[in-house]
């Protein structure tokens, strides 16, 4: 739709300071005009009156599993899930097989996603061939073909010389080096975090030194080589503490947590329910609430879904042998509308950011905020709503959601790509 006038929404846009009632005008795709009042006769229009407009969220952790595991979710089914989950956008994992290590899988995963994305998808490449952690990938190709990132999300890079390289290299595209920060030698065959609960369930257990002790590492490393580091899914209290000390020494660090690291515990694990087996994995209350002070006070950057979908029959097994990750997409923002707006009072500005400011920031990709020559991306939020999680109704084809029965209060209304709805439940 090349034009759109919105009208007597709560307009939230933190970049411009702006919170209160609004109409905004697009045209052409874009922002046009946000004013208390347009004039603009003969357009097609949307009464919003009750309802929040919000620059469009960006999901900057996603697996959409194509090429290579469509029975697991393809680029069409996870974008539309993102749509029903108010996403405008999501940046896509390079662990998918094969792995998008080089130009040719880049271009075959815009491609797609031009043919049939309901939503704006963002190619993170690998950072090291076949993500072996042996060898750099082609970084500089796939950034010419349309790569925002590199990373070797799943894994970790386990070769310090490496990820030097890879750092220092990426600075001469200004590219952020996502990571999945787990020292594998540290893990062991872990199924949960290491502590009590696990003790007392007789799982083996991941300390959360495995994760604080890469965190340290790429830190120091990015800092020498002056390097955009985002470390993906920060789950423990003094990870969290070593970011927020190299960003006062102004390291160039970004982070983000995850909804269900920010919703729940360990002790989830009681149910021996494998939609709780995650990596990283759920941390005790103390970890948790730490997380949450993060993302109430700026030190975490973004909430990012890790949208891990499975099959049933994968998820279906002993618990053990069931494979790690959950999907994400379509809960996300009931769960922190929930969890952190009307539970701990986190300001709804503060919620943006966190979804949408700051995920486009970290990945330096267009949106962010409705200021007028921005694209028209939008999220529709109905802070009231209340609804309880479902899998069976998901656009996703991954149902392996730990969330499911819980009751939650918030929702994405609508998203806008472009000035185009591509999604609707109001």
């Amino acid at each position: 739709m090349k034009t759109l006038l919105i009208r007597r929404a709560r307009v939230v846009d933190p970049v411009a300071g702006l919170d209160g009632v609004r109409d905004v005008l697009i045209e052409e795709g874009k922002i046009s005009k946000v004013a208390a009042r347009i004039q603009k006769p003969g357009v097609p229009t949307l009464d919003l009156d009750g309802l929040v407009v919000a620059p469009g969220f960006i999901d900057m952790h996603v697996h959409l599993r194509e090429p290579g595991q469509e029975w697991k979710e393809t680029i069409a089914s996870g974008c539309a899930a993102a749509a029903a989950g108010g996403f405008v956008a999501v940046a896509c994992m390079a662990n998918t097989d094969p792995v998008n290590d080089c130009r040719a899988v880049t271009e075959m995963i815009l491609a797609e996603a031009e043919r049939h994305g309901a939503v704006r998808v963002l190619p993170v490449g690998a950072l090291s061939k076949k993500m072996e952690g042996k060898e750099l990938a082609e970084i500089g190709e796939m950034v010419a073909a349309g790569c925002v990132a590199v990373s070797d999300d799943g894994k970790s890079v386990m070769d310090g010389g490496l990820m030097r390289r890879a750092l220092e290299y990426s600075t001469i595209f200004d590219l952020p080096v996502l990571v999945h920060e787990q020292d594998a030698n540290l893990l062991g065959t872990g199924q949960m975090h290491e502590g009590a609960v696990s003790a007392r369930l007789g799982l083996a257990g991941m300390p959360a030194s495995a994760e604080e002790a890469l965190i340290a590492r790429d830190v120091l490393l990015a800092e020498d080589a002056g390097a955009r580091l985002h470390v993906q899914h920060v789950s423990t209290a003094r990870g969290l503490t070593m970011i927020r000390l190299a960003k006062r020494r102004k390291v160039k660090v970004t982070c983000e947590a995850t909804p269900h690291h920010l919703a729940l515990t360990d002790e989830a694990l009681e149910s021996f329910d494998a939609n709780f087996k995650m990596n990283p994995p759920l941390r005790p209350e103390a970890d948790r609430a730490a997380l949450l002070r993060g993302a109430a006070e700026g030190a975490i950057d973004a909430v990012a879904t890790d949208h891990a979908p499975h099959h049933a029959d994968e998820k279906g097994l002993e618990f053990a042998r069931a494979p790690f990750g959950v999907v994400g997409l379509e809960t996300a923002v009931g769960v922190v509308l929930t969890k952190l707006h009307h539970e701990e009072g986190v300001p709804l500005p503060r919620i943006v950011e966190l979804l949408s400011v700051g995920p486009a920031r970290a990945l330096r990709v267009a949106g962010g905020t409705l200021e007028v020559g921005a694209p028209a991306d939008i999220t529709v939020l109905d802070l009231d709503r209340e609804w309880t999680v479902d899998p069976e109704k998901f656009k996703s084809k991954g149902r392996n959601t730990c969330f499911a029965g819980m009751p939650l209060k918030g929702a994405a209304a609508m998203t806008i790509v472009g000035g185009r709805v591509v999604h609707d439940a109001r």
